[in-house]
């Protein structure tokens, strides 16, 4: 396993190593690496029948399916963005805006003519910089200029955006090792401030260099002027093949002093990836097993008002009876530090035919009800429609009471 090393260090270290002792994969050898327990058993409850709950933000046709949609809430409590694809992984472009929490939402807003030119999965997110201007920022990893980092702002909050451009590095150039972009499998799947919000650290995954296929190494890079400019890519984390960690999601620690990074394994023999960091992400520890109550694709989190983490994702738990499905996870951060299961799970929204759940995204209001996002076959026979649920932890620690009494 290499972390810590900038792109092109990178590839001349693997390259060296290729030549030198026959190795092509990473660091960590396959043998090594031991799944973690696959059984679940704390409970899950299902609220996705609870139609009250649900708002449909986008309708899926049967010529078009809606896809990949992730949201932001600004610092009022009450606006909220929601972008999305057309299709899966497909082109950005959809974006709604809703004045009233994500109960209600406009018609699609006006976006620049090079957005459709760009695709997959784009999230939103809120940045600072030094001088305390504010911006909107979407990612997409799809454009003319080939799979690269690209972006697009808003100086007003949302009311009008700049067109994609490929992310710049600091000192110019786009992002990557200043000759051979990086090659991006996603955009950024998490971006947290860092230092005292005087940087932002980005982290998502990338090819290996020098091979083709479907590779991906775990990278992270810095903006020093609230994401405007990027760091080189730095690479944290190669288990070599066949394992493929990807889209991790960033936790910060409830006292502040560390990051947690959670990390889909598209190798579904094991579950998911934890690293810590206690030093910023200048340094990260060697990856270990996530319990399976907490192995997803794209984890997104939030903070409950009790101090209680929720998290969010598309169940990939090989024993879990909800796999493929939305689902939540609730529990404390000390829980996926020591290997503990949680306190327990929901099943968020129905799923109807074939295909699992895409990607989700999870906002907190300020009554501390979670607003949860994703993209699901909402009834038999539809395609997929962006549709939210809301929920407060209060209410489901009363239901799991209530089944409790004797």
């Amino acid at each position: 396993m290499i972390y810590g090393t900038s792109y092109r260090t990178y590839a001349l270290i693997l390259g060296c190593m290729t030549l030198l002792c026959g190795l092509t994969n990473g660091q960590v050898p396959a043998e090594e690496l031991v799944p973690g327990p696959r059984e679940i058993t704390i409970p899950t409850v299902d609220i996705s029948d609870q139609t009250d709950r649900h708002v449909v933000i986008a309708q899926g046709t049967s010529s078009r399916r809606q896809g990949h949609a992730n949201t932001l809430l600004l610092p009022d409590g009450q606006t909220m963005y929601v972008a999305w694809t057309y299709g899966h992984g497909g082109p950005c472009g959809p974006l709604k805006r809703s004045e009233d929490q994500g109960r209600t939402w406009s018609d699609l807003l006006d976006v620049p003519d090079n957005w459709p030119l760009h695709a997959n999965c784009p999230p939103l997110y809120r940045l600072i910089d030094p001088r305390g201007q504010a911006r909107l920022f979407i990612f997409a990893n799809r454009g003319p200029q080939g799979n690269l980092m690209y972006q697009a702002y808003s100086e007003d909050e949302g009311r009008t955006w700049s067109p994609f451009a490929p992310a710049s590095q600091v000192g110019g150039g786009i992002l990557g090792d200043g000759e051979q972009p990086a090659p991006t499998v996603m955009p950024f799947t998490a971006v947290v401030p860092i230092r005292e919000g005087r940087e932002y650290l980005g982290m998502t995954n990338l090819r290996r260099p020098g091979e083709g296929g479907r590779t991906n190494v775990l990278a992270q890079s810095r903006s020093p002027d609230g994401g405007r400019t990027w760091t080189p890519w730095e690479i944290i984390l190669d288990l070599g093949n066949p394992f493929r960690p990807c889209e991790p999601d960033l936790i910060r620690s409830p006292d502040g002093k560390q990051l947690l990074a959670i990390i889909r394994e598209n190798d579904r023999s094991f579950n998911s990836w934890l690293m810590l960091s206690d030093d910023e992400g200048t340094t990260w520890s060697p990856p270990f097993q996530a319990t399976a109550s907490v192995s997803m694709d794209r984890h997104q989190h939030q903070y409950a008002p009790d101090g209680r983490l929720v998290l969010v994702g598309r169940d990939t738990a090989a024993s879990s009876p909800t796999r493929g499905q939305f689902v939540a996870w609730v529990g404390v951060y000390q829980d996926l530090v020591e290997g503990r299961q949680g306190q327990y799970r929901l099943l968020l929204l129905p799923h109807h035919g074939g295909g699992a759940v895409e990607y989700p995204a999870l906002e907190r209001l300020p009554d501390g009800t979670l607003v949860a996002t994703n993209s699901v076959r909402y009834r038999p026979g539809e395609n997929y429609s962006v549709v939210s649920t809301r929920f407060r932890l209060e209410e489901i620690d009363r239901l799991i009471a209530a089944e409790q009494r004797p």
